[in-house]
């Protein structure tokens, strides 16, 4: 475990808003550990080596180790950070124990690598699209990786990257796809018109009119009930006015 995995902090007892609110003026965070088999436990952390630390995507996948004065530590991860509304200021940290011997599930990001190097990344009026960016998986604290890597080097025009097609570390789950649900397309590709210029929004823009192009076609011919509703009347009043005239 490197030096950045680990948050020195100070055991407090005196808790409560007021208390927070002293803690934050003396640029500390208040923060507490829970779950597994020990009752949660009250932090003291200092604002600027955490504030700095929460800047990297790891933080929120790592392990990581308190370290008390006393010498006693606890492996942990980070289950919520809670931010001010507008000042760069960290108000709180929950953090969860982990064990070495219980799975742990997790969400970490997914890097994808070699776009540009890739088919698709190289023909004219392609963008390649990232649906997913983060995604839970499964494991045990030893096996937990900080991210996810899809290799798009082989990404053809018309392509999709499914959930499924990702490459796991050994011992790493993912749990969407040990259950009854479909697999999911985290990656794609989408054609752009030269007016649509590029960057996600022509992609978003291209994905959109694909859409609307399909639905069209799925709707091109059909005819919606109340138009055949009128037409029927429409025929059935001609009918009895030749009737009439008859």
């Amino acid at each position: 475990m490197t030096d950045s995995n680990v948050i020195n902090a100070e055991i407090r007892a005196d808790v409560g808003k007021g208390a927070s609110r002293r803690l934050r003026r003396q640029g500390k965070i208040p923060a507490v550990i829970y779950g597994g088999q020990t009752d949660p436990a009250t932090l003291t952390l200092e604002h600027d080596p955490l504030m700095h630390a929460a800047e990297s995507e790891s933080f929120y996948s790592s392990i990581l180790e308190i370290r008390v004065a006393d010498g006693r530590t606890q492996k942990v991860v980070v289950r919520d950070v809670h931010h001010h509304p507008y000042k760069l200021q960290i108000m709180h940290l929950d953090f969860m124990r982990v064990s070495a011997e219980e799975i742990l599930k997790m969400s970490v990001p997914i890097h994808y690598t070699n776009a540009e190097e890739s088919p698709a990344g190289k023909a004219s009026g392609v963008i390649i699209q990232h649906l997913v960016t983060e995604i839970e998986i499964a494991a045990l604290p030893g096996n937990l990786p900080e991210y996810l890597e899809v290799d798009l080097a082989g990404l053809n025009d018309g392509d999709i990257v499914l959930l499924s097609d990702i490459s796991l570390p050994e011992g790493v789950e993912i749990p969407a796809l040990t259950g009854e649900q479909d697999d999911l397309m985290i990656a794609n590709t989408v054609h752009v018109k030269e007016s649509q210029g590029t960057g996600a929004a022509a992609a978003e823009d291209a994905a959109a009119e694909a859409e609307l192009e399909a639905v069209g076609e799925a709707v091109e011919g059909e005819v919606p009930e109340e138009d055949e509703e009128a037409e029927a009347e429409s025929k059935g009043e001609a009918d009895a006015s030749e009737s009439d005239k008859e």
